[in-house]
């Protein structure tokens, strides 16, 4: 019996589409990470290899630790959580502008800046702003600008007819449509714009955070790590960037589903 319930546990978990619940999704998930651990332990096992072992990693952890992890963590998701935050009420107003035939040119002209390289746009962003966390600030929140209005764009026009056909057989006027179909009734979708870009945001932090250390962070900390080829450090600190990565997705992710119970996003 027991040789059939596996068999057949098999079949599911290997057929396209089927449905598992979770209990079987955090089971695959675990076996995956367990046989994940295995590689690494078994890889890096000899004399010779191009991965650093699970003890150089966990002495990278203890390195980091004493010299003062947590500060530059505090550090990192200061200037995360204040780019987002700038970077989602500029974007809001560009993307809210877009059906207002005299600004939506504006609004779709800022999409475009998404294709600009990073590189050449943060070099005129240092000649303005001398001051080191306010350089980092800037560059994240103009590179995040642009990839946020080009989501809330989006999610404007993907609203179907319907509904604004139903807002005006309601009665109301232009300004009350913006307001009860765009800005209330996607509301939601918004956080979740905000929830996808943010990855964007943290990818970018440690790059941006690397362009300049004065302020610390945990780009500084992996530059300073490559610069004397540590690389048990830096694995540790890519899981530790992992890691506060998803818990910040999962944090807004659960903050949406309580604040909007029947969101079907």
């Amino acid at each position: 019996m027991s040789l059939l319930f596996k068999i057949f546990f098999m079949i599911k978990i290997l057929t396209p589409f089927e449905k598992i619940s979770k209990t079987n999704k955090t089971m695959i998930l675990l076996g995956w990470l367990i046989l994940l651990i295995v590689i690494w332990f078994i890889g890096t096992s000899g004399i010779k290899h191009l991965f650093p072992s699970p003890s150089q990693v966990l002495t990278g952890f203890t390195d980091l630790y004493n010299e003062g992890l947590v500060v530059h963590i505090m550090n990192s998701l200061r200037l995360c959580f204040v780019s987002i935050f700038l970077a989602t009420i500029i974007s809001l107003i560009f993307a809210y502008s877009w059906p207002i035939p005299f600004l939506k040119s504006i609004s779709e002209f800022v999409t475009k800046f998404r294709f600009l390289p990073f590189t050449g746009l943060s070099f005129y962003i240092t000649m303005v702003i001398h001051e080191a966390r306010t350089m980092q600030v800037w560059i994240l929140v103009i590179f995040l600008t642009t990839f946020l209005t080009t989501s809330l764009i989006a999610v404007i026009k993907d609203i179907p007819q319907e509904e604004f056909d139903h807002a005006k057989t309601l009665k109301c006027s232009r300004l009350e449509v913006l307001w009860q179909v765009i800005i209330l009734g996607r509301l939601d979708y918004v956080i979740d714009v905000i929830r996808q870009n943010l990855a964007i945001t943290w990818m970018m932090l440690v790059t941006v955070e690397s362009i300049v250390v004065a302020s610390g962070g945990l780009g500084f900390l992996i530059k300073n790590s490559d610069k004397f080829m540590n690389t048990g450090r830096i694995i540790a600190l890519q899981i530790i960037i992992l890691l506060i990565g998803l818990g910040l997705d999962s944090g807004i992710n659960f903050l949406r589903k309580a604040i909007f119970r029947y969101s079907k996003i």
